[in-house]
């Protein structure tokens, strides 16, 4: 049964998306998807109407698919993109940012000359905007100028304020200028974040002309109590105090009325030049002509500015505010705490204390982020005041809240604070979990207070609270890390007499000390314990295990502990591991010796040596005595003529040149490929190096 087009594209968009989750690196475009869509896709059902209804709306948050399929249409014989592929491929992009492949299809766009619609380009457009790519974004609106009207104006004046903001001045003048010759309506965000830093640079007369301009063509969009401040507020920060004074006037009769917060900010500015009598004059005004500010006015303001990533912007309005003592809503401090403390968290604990002298108390999420970004800017000291002042307050109030002060605490090392917290919550009656305790014993641990950590330990299991898998793992580690492990042993063991069976992480961890301390037979007991433990997880330890005794010297013991192995160990990756540090160190005649014995187990599990190493040699960092060891080893199979040579030697040397060639490659990284044959008997010679025993083998080299 014939599908239809909507049908066919959904199945696609299914089959792509699932065969994409499938491999190791989902959302990569790949053969196998491509064989997905050569199964789906007859050559005469693909065209451009089904290509854009598989990416929009199916596709449109899998960027990387979308934009794989659209090339792979693209490669089809026959096959032409329309406008409509673009604009759904395009559509993609800008959903998750992807600034190069949107290049890419715009380039493609300008020189097929493909219309798209304006909408299209004010994704785009705003995808560069969120992205913080405002020049981009700026040409783009340029090389589409005479749709902006269709754009919109919500992505217009974001553009505006986002290039006033970066100081891109002359650019956000040319994007003012098209809005008001083509129409487009201003927003108290657009114009009131241009005209912000119009006052900073170029004075109150260049504001009036822009304020006269706008007035014009439509001010109905505008709050102009909220262009009076940000107006005052600019020429104040530039000291133009008596451009500021003379704002309050002008602005008022163009319907921007200043509010007390405006007057404030001059008094302010006036105040601290000494001009008493402006001062007066000001404050008169403003019990004459001022209106109070209205909070839901500068709530939804700020809400903008934070949306737009407008931080500073965003910060120093809210200064203003909190230094007039001004009313400000509960969830707008929240929002002014967590977004603040991103670039400066000194202010925004400012704004923290102004928020607990008004008898309000931050969220649990504004907390962790303000915190985390005092961290983040080694802030340490101010996290321990934030915390000591909340805990005056009666803040923590419950075990969640208590946790996350201890995790923010661990986070910037402060160890005894941290401590105290502990001790707090058991006051409280909150008793502190294994988690609470595993953040404290990690700082500590990571914080080289090994014995503060033990104590820890010992006070966690007095207080009924028993150690988990990450606790045990936490101290191992560190046991391991500083030679203690002794300790280490003895902790692996407790673990067992608790019922708790250890990970991965707790053997590699143990294996790699007790290889260090050079206790080859504990490493081995271990390592047995694990094998009882669960074979597949000793599996997936085997090869950092045969490492480890490889750095400390145990060669022996790693063949013997490789050959004595079921097969069921999978230990194909560990023994290439050792025949290629045993080259590195120069040791040829152990690498032979364990050859032979693999030979002797396994003629299976040899061939898959010489096929693994044919397939991922590479040249290693110390590879001058490798070499030397192979050139010796090539001279000494040139010592008979070819015709001259016996069965034996000729096996023998064989053998000796599979070593050689082994290790040459190992210094070019070239391909080796071997074939062999197993039916032949165990000769005997001797080459001057070492005496060898070794299976009758043949091997071709290419």
């Amino acid at each position: 049964m014939r599908r239809s087009g909507t049908e066919l594209a959904a199945v696609i968009s299914r089959a792509l998306i699932t065969s994409s989750d499938r491999k190791v690196s989902p959302q990569v475009w790949s053969p196998a998807l491509e064989q997905t869509l050569h199964k789906l896709c007859r050559r005469e059902s693909l065209s451009p109407t089904l290509v854009a209804r598989v990416i929009d709306p199916f596709l449109l948050h899998h960027h990387s698919i979308a934009f794989g399929f659209f090339n792979w249409a693209s490669q089809q014989p026959g096959f032409c993109h329309s406008p409509a592929t673009y604009q759904s491929v395009l559509k993609a992009l800008s959903i998750s940012r992807q600034f190069n492949s949107i290049d890419k299809v715009l380039k493609q766009v300008r020189v097929h000359r493909v219309p798209l619609e304006p909408s299209v380009y004010g994704s785009i457009v705003a995808s560069f905007v969120a992205g913080k790519k405002v020049h981009l974004a700026f040409t783009v609106f340029c090389e589409y100028v005479s749709d902006i009207v269709l754009i919109g104006p919500e992505i217009c004046n974001s553009l505006l304020a986002v290039l006033a903001s970066e100081g891109s001045m002359r650019s956000a003048r040319t994007v003012f200028d098209e809005m008001i010759n083509r129409g487009v309506g201003l927003s108290t965000l657009g114009f009131g974040v241009f005209v912000w830093w119009v006052s900073k640079k170029n004075g109150l007369e260049e504001v009036l002309s822009l304020l006269d301009e706008v007035r014009k063509v439509d001010f109905s969009g505008i709050n102009g109590s909220v262009i009076a401040l940000l107006v005052v507020h600019g020429l104040c920060m530039e000291s133009k105090g008596k451009d500021a004074v003379n704002a309050l006037e002008e602005l008022r009769k163009r319907d921007c009325k200043p509010d007390f917060m405006a007057y404030r900010v001059a008094a302010e500015m006036l105040r601290k030049i000494g001009s008493v009598a402006d001062v007066h004059m000001v404050l008169k005004k403003k019990r004459k002509l001022g209106v109070a500010p209205r909070a839901n006015d500068y709530k939804e303001f700020i809400y903008l500015l934070v949306s737009e990533r407008l931080i500073s912007e965003a910060k120093e309005l809210g200064e203003v505010i909190v230094d007039g003592n001004f009313p400000i809503d509960d969830d707008v401090l929240n929002v002014l705490i967590g977004s603040v403390s991103t670039v400066d968290p000194l202010c925004a604990v400012t704004f923290l204390k102004f928020m607990l002298e008004k008898g309000k108390m931050p969220t649990l999420l504004t907390l962790a982020n303000l915190s985390e970004n005092l961290g983040k800017h080694e802030k340490g000291d101010e996290l321990v005041d934030i915390f000591q002042l909340l805990s005056r307050k009666e803040y923590f109030t419950s075990f969640e809240s208590y946790n996350i002060m201890l995790s923010l605490l661990c986070k910037a090392r402060r160890v005894k604070e941290a401590y105290s917290v502990l001790q707090e919550m058991k006051k409280k009656g909150f008793c502190p979990d294994v988690s609470s305790y595993n953040l404290l014993l990690e700082t500590c641990c990571r914080e080289d207070l090994v014995r503060p950590a033990t104590r820890l330990w010992d006070e966690m299991f007095t207080s009924g609270c028993g150690g988990n898998l990450e606790s045990y793992n936490i101290l191992i580690r560190k046991f391991s890390e500083i030679g203690q492990i002794e300790d280490a042993y003895h902790m692996f063991y407790h673990m067992f007499g608790k019922g708790l069976d250890p990970d991965a992480t707790t053997y590699l961890v143990l294996l790699e000390g007790l290889c260090r301390a050079k206790d080859l037979e504990k490493a081995l007991e271990i390592f047995n314990k694990s094998v009882e433990q669960d074979v597949t997880l000793a599996a997936t330890l085997l090869n950092t295990f045969v490492l480890c005794l490889c750095r400390e010297g145990f060669y022996h013991q790693a063949s013997k502990l490789l050959c004595g192995l079921i097969c069921d160990m999978k230990c194909l990756e560990s023994h290439v591991t050792l025949l290629t540090y045993l080259a590195n160190s120069g040791e040829p005649a152990l690498a032979l010796e364990h050859i032979k014995l693999v030979a002797d187990n396994s003629q299976v599990l040899l061939h898959a040596i010489q096929t693994r190493l044919s397939a991922s040699l590479s040249s290693p960092s110390n590879s001058d005595p490798v070499l030397r060891l192979s050139r010796e080893v090539i001279k000494m199979s040139e010592v008979a003529p070819e015709n001259e040579l016996t069965p034996v030697t000729v096996n023998s040397l064989l053998h000796v040149k599979f070593l050689s060639t082994f290790a040459e490659h190992l210094v070019t990284g070239e391909t080796m490929h071997m074939t062999t044959r197993s039916d032949q008997r165990c000769s005997y010679i001797t080459d001057g190096f070492s005496n060898y025993y070794i299976d009758d083998w043949t091997s071709a080299f290419r």
